[in-house]
């Protein structure tokens, strides 16, 4: 759920998107952290508070269910394509001018979003958003585990990881009240930007953190940076607007193109490992079966992320008629029950092993089908808070799976593999939570036929269910391909 916090866990003991030195600074800047961690909420504030505002956007842009799928995907997608890239920049040209230019794209792009005339503009300037975020969020982790070491280490990524998961309730209950609040007659433009004096404050104080560059800096491969992200974007464009065209030529030929792209991208990158360049993805990697097979969980279970957040508040505040902030308010206790469970994860990983995230998978399927079950028998008549309890058990379960899941996938490769293959993974989030969107898009604007009133909550509703089939699938596919992979824990040890 909280897309970006499960990170931490992994990289702080492993690495990062990048592989930085030891510190060099003789005493850790802890004022120039409070300036690393005020971009980390905004990056992730803005990643969760879309989805509030989905609604009052489609009102007062005329957007159809297609463009809004963008507007949630495409910062996905950017942000996930180029975190890789980001690392290896700032590994280039030094990580805190890569974090004044990320954050000084950012805020740019901000201002775009929120001055945003039609939907296809504001698109486009999401997309803006989503790469400048993945120059920014690489160089806040590069940074701590440069500039920070033992202790100070342990209590510097222990902040990040609160602060993220503060953002990710911020953007639903915050996010929600400034679009209700509607300040200065903004609506929901105000919750981009609010981003522009958070921005420049962040470019003026982050003389505040370290410069400091990776020792060995080879070049970085743009050719490879160019494939995977044609590639990706024709995978995920037709899927998101080919439903709402009756899946025209192009669509069906995009998908063709994406997946020469694809296959071209593997070739490259083992010809250039085999040339003795650097490659963006060691495809060997994708060879360890254990972590082939993990990457393909983490798709999945990312898959299940945005796309719920995207129908719940379709169906809370466009079907029932709930104000941004209420919709937010009831669905924060989910962020919670997030948060609290991967704080316990770790202890009952250490105590159970993998059957304890495979128990958490279970829960979350369990309380996913009990959501779709508890909607579909209300219909028109939902009411709206008596949801609360189980969005607070889908958070846990989802809290359970995704943080320990992270840990366990990273751990099954080489020390000297685990720059990149946390890259690998941090992109295969995010991607999975576009690809998500995408195909749970198709599910409820398939199933939805808008009426009136009454009639139109439970049109809502229907599409709502309709949505959630894909995640109670993808949940229950996670359970069995978990216990393949213990099964093969278990032969491996």
């Amino acid at each position: 759920m909280i897309a970006s916090l499960p990170w931490i866990r992994k990289m702080n003991s492993n690495s990062c998107l990048s592989t930085p030195p030891a510190r060099a600074v003789s005493g850790p800047p802890w004022l120039g952290l409070s300036v690393l961690l005020l971009a980390g909420f905004v990056t992730i504030f803005d990643l969760f508070v879309v989805n509030v505002a989905i609604p009052s956007m489609q009102a007062d842009l005329d957007a159809n269910f297609a463009q809004i799928g963008f507007i949630v995907a495409g910062y996905e997608l950017a942000f996930g394509v180029l975190l890789i890239t980001g690392g290896r920049l700032g590994d280039l040209f030094g990580r805190r001018r890569l974090f004044v230019v990320g954050m000084a794209g950012f805020t740019l792009a901000s201002a775009l979003c929120g001055l945003a005339p039609s939907a296809g503009f504001l698109i486009g300037a999401r997309v803006l958003q989503g790469l400048a975020a993945a120059l920014l969020f690489p160089q806040v982790y590069a940074s701590i585990r440069v500039n920070f070491d033992g202790d100070d280490s342990r209590r510097a990524f222990g902040l990040l990881g609160m602060t993220l998961g503060l953002a990710a309730i911020a953007g639903q209950v915050l996010g929600g009240w400034l679009v209700h609040a509607d300040l200065f007659g903004l609506g929901w433009r105000s919750i981009f930007l609010i981003n522009v004096p958070i921005g420049l404050f962040a470019i003026a104080a982050a003389r505040c953190i370290p410069e400091s560059r990776a020792p060995q800096r080879p070049a970085l491969d743009w050719t490879g940076v160019a494939l995977v992200s044609a590639g990706l974007a024709l995978l995920l464009v037709p899927l998101i607007e080919g439903p709402g065209q009756g899946w025209p030529a192009w669509s069906v030929g995009a998908l063709g193109v994406a997946a020469m792209l694809l296959v071209l991208f593997y070739r490259q990158q083992e010809q250039r490992r085999i040339a003795g360049r650097l490659p963006l993805v060691d495809m060997r990697l994708m060879a360890q079966r254990r972590f082939a097979l993990g990457a393909v969980l983490v798709l999945l279970v990312y898959s299940t992320s945005s796309s719920f957040f995207l129908c719940f508040a379709l169906l809370v505040q466009t079907g029932l008629g709930l104000d941004p902030f209420m919709a937010g308010s009831i669905f924060a206790p989910c962020s919670v029950g997030f948060v609290l469970a991967s704080l316990a994860a770790p202890r009952l990983v250490a105590r159970w092993g993998t059957r304890a995230i495979v128990a958490g998978a279970m829960v979350y399927a369990m309380s996913i089908g009990l959501l779709i079950a508890q909607v579909w028998m209300a219909g028109a008549e939902l009411v709206p808070a008596r949801l609360i309890p189980v969005l607070v058990v889908v958070g846990a379960g989802q809290g359970f799976i995704m943080t320990p899941l992270l840990n366990l996938v990273l751990g099954f490769v080489d020390e000297a593999q685990a720059g990149m293959a946390s890259g690998v993974i941090s992109t295969v989030q995010q991607v999975g939570a576009a690809l998500g969107v995408a195909v749970v898009g198709i599910l409820f604007s398939s199933a939805l036929v808008v009426g009136d009133g009454a009639a139109q909550a439970g049109q809502y509703a229907s599409a709502f269910v309709a949505g959630m089939f894909y995640n109670l699938g993808a949940a229950l596919l996670v359970c069995i391909l978990l216990l393949i992979l213990a099964r093969m824990q278990r032969s491996a040890d």
